[in-house]
């Protein structure tokens, strides 16, 4: 979504720095990765807009393969990691394809994937570019046409008892009504064997809300949002779980671990 920049400083190496425009929260990102993805795993991203997934896969020590319609943004990613990557260089570098993602089985034909993680564009809300394949120009019947169908590619390459991860929030029609993305976006991948496990919500800055939403509230009662959707499937069987991906690893400050050994 847009382009995404991050810096050293949290436990990956990276915080986010001030936007030009949207950012993937990079905490999300690890977390993510840490939970539904294998050590060593390979993760697929067709939306691969902005530098954050990749190179958070790479300092997870995951191989990380995006694919991304603009060439200035697939060329922006590849800067940053040329930038970043030295702080990890015995990790696989993220690959990014500058492809429409509907060519998956082409670009990605013999990849099996332990995660497919992604942020889609939300529709029209933001449009990136003018190329007719560009699925932010389409209307929403179109967009969700497409949308499943890289969804359902995306489900091909996806290993038995694996996760599938999709932040996504809803976006409003020219009328103002929602179009229900987050339950489209759930109906596709149930469509293709992969079922709803998980959902969170991420809070998003508020500090523009009350800014933007002033006139929209006051003339037509539309709440500003403040969240997004976290939607986690799962294809395969879940008494698995254990098995492929291990205990969660949980680090403790210091002063709490000192604590828990105490009370043990």
């Amino acid at each position: 979504m847009g382009s995404k920049e991050v810096t050293p400083g949290s436990k990956t190496g990276f915080s986010t720095i001030a936007p030009t425009t949207s950012i993937f929260d990079p905490v999300l990102c690890e977390l993510a990765y840490r939970w539904f993805c294998p050590k060593g795993g390979t993760v697929l991203d067709p939306f691969a807009g902005g530098s954050v997934r990749g190179v958070i896969a790479a300092a997870c020590g995951l191989q990380y393969v995006g694919v991304d319609l603009r060439s200035e943004q697939v060329e922006a990613n590849r800067r940053q990691w040329e930038e970043l990557g030295r702080h990890w260089p015995e990790t696989p570098p993220p690959v990014w394809h500058c492809s429409d993602s509907r060519l998956i089985p082409g670009i990605c034909h013999d990849l099996q994937a332990d995660l497919v993680f992604s942020c889609p564009p939300y529709a029209d809300l933001e449009v990136y570019s003018d190329n007719p394949q560009d699925l932010s120009t389409l209307d929403y019947p179109a967009f969700r046409a497409a949308y499943r169908e890289i969804i359902a590619h995306c489900a091909a390459r996806l290993k038995p008892d694996r996760f599938a991860c999709f932040v996504v929030g809803d976006v409003r029609d020219s009328k103002g009504f929602y179009q229900n993305f987050p339950a489209d976006t759930i109906a596709a991948f149930q469509d293709v064997g992969c079922v709803l496990y998980n959902e969170a919500v991420l809070l998003t800055q508020a500090g523009t809300v009350a800014m933007t939403a002033g006139i929209p509230f006051s003339g037509y009662r539309k709440l500003g949002k403040t969240h997004q959707n976290v939607l986690v499937f799962y294809k395969g069987n879940p008494k698995n779980i254990k098995e492929v991906f291990g205990e969660v690893e949980i680090a403790l400050p210091p002063e709490e671990a000192g604590n828990a050994a105490t009370d043990n």
